[in-house]
């Protein structure tokens, strides 16, 4: 009898998980057999999976992953709620053309104002980048600058990879009837259409490929990395950076990569830029291939010939085993050794492309201290 209640008990959970996936909309919807047949005919498509430019495993060390769950880390997350700039909703429907302006919301989410054009860079704002909202890491502030519904017209989504912490369904449910156009690599535009969008908003694009917005480039660059939101799904959609080419500012946003041979490709085609939105958090050695260190960062934007880096991929959730500091901390004392100018706003602080200054407070220290105290 015990066996049987075991054995029932399991069957019980598996029908649950498997109803909870197939289910809950926030899983979205994979490539259709369709789409996965014209995907074969495409160099970086393979057995069914998208592959990176040169092979990137991860060396996954479960009992050393077990020891850091288990530490106590007591700087792993600001031990008290981060302040945000708040943003005045009449500077942002003002913004003059001639002027291109960063407003960053923490992690990897961007508000860019480029030729006119009102653009959201891997739209996240909800309270955890995750399914089950109890399971998640918390966000550390816990206001936005500004909330969604007080939002404008926004001109453009653009979206990197469906992970969770760069797709949010939450925040895509939101903006539903406020977004133009939504632009995604390849897959990416099943979950947006499977959550109500339409299809003739969603521009899909392979590595390379690029679209006009009408002054602005939009380029579909290649990132080392992976995607998936389900248990089943991995690489099933595409991964990319993105270049933002406007008419005299050049943008580069990393989306989530390992270092790679492509960053020197995108420069040397694409650049100079004028500033490069750089991933450096959420690293470890056991995943480097598709997440890059922070020295690795301050390096990429050198192949990229950027004049400027913005860290991000940090700053709002706590992903990884390090420290929640040590990202900036590591990209700025590389950047130094190099010679490599860093701009480090608070969330929510503007930062004006093409200005010979730019926020470089070290506004983390404050809460530093405050966890000696």
């Amino acid at each position: 009898m015990i066996g049987i209640s075991i054995i029932a008990i399991i069957g019980l959970i598996i029908i649950i998980v498997t109803l909870f996936l197939n289910l809950s909309p926030q899983f979205g919807k994979s490539p259709t057999t369709e789409q996965k047949i014209e995907y074969a005919k495409l160099e970086n498509f393979q057995n069914g999976k998208f592959k990176n430019q040169h092979k990137s495993p991860m060396n996954i060390n479960y009992w050393k992953i077990f020891k850091e769950l288990t530490k106590k880390a007591p700087n792993r997350n600001p031990n008290k709620n981060i302040s945000v700039e708040k943003i005045d909703i009449t500077a942002i429907e003002n913004q003059s053309i001639n002027t291109t302006q960063l407003i960053w919301f923490g992690h990897s989410t961007f508000l860019l104002e480029i030729d006119g054009k009102k653009i959201l860079i891997d739209p996240m704002f909800g309270d955890t980048p995750s399914p089950i909202s109890l399971l998640g890491a918390k966000r550390y502030s816990k206001d936005l600058p500004i909330e969604i519904e007080k939002l404008p017209f926004i001109d453009a989504v653009i979206l990197s990879h469906d992970h969770y912490d760069h797709l949010d369904y939450g925040s895509i449910k939101k903006l539903k009837g406020k977004v133009g156009q939504y632009f995604t690599p390849l897959g990416v535009g099943n979950h947006l259409v499977e959550w109500g969008i339409e299809k003739e908003k969603i521009n899909v694009l392979n590595w390379w490929e690029s679209i006009e917005v009408d002054s602005i480039n939009l380029i579909c660059t290649p990132a080392r990395h992976f995607s998936g939101r389900g248990l089943f799904d991995r690489a099933t959609t595409l991964w990319c950076s993105w270049v933002i080419k406007g008419i005299k500012d050049n943008i580069y946003f990393s989306g989530d990569s390992g270092y790679d041979t492509h960053f020197k490709e995108i420069g040397d085609k694409y650049g100079p830029f004028d500033i490069s939105l750089m991933e450096c958090g959420q690293y470890n050695e056991d995943w480097k291939l598709l997440h890059m260190m922070p020295e690795e960062a301050v390096q990429a934007s050198i192949d990229l010939k950027s004049r400027l880096i913005l860290p991000i991929h940090w700053g709002a959730f706590t992903l990884a085993f390090h420290n929640w500091t040590d990202p900036i901390e590591r990209i700025l004392n590389k950047a130094s050794e190099l010679n490599m100018p860093v701009t480090t706003p608070k969330i929510g602080e503007p930062v004006t492309i093409g200005n010979t200054t730019f926020p470089t407070e070290k506004w983390w220290t404050y809460y530093l201290e405050n966890n000696k105290n």
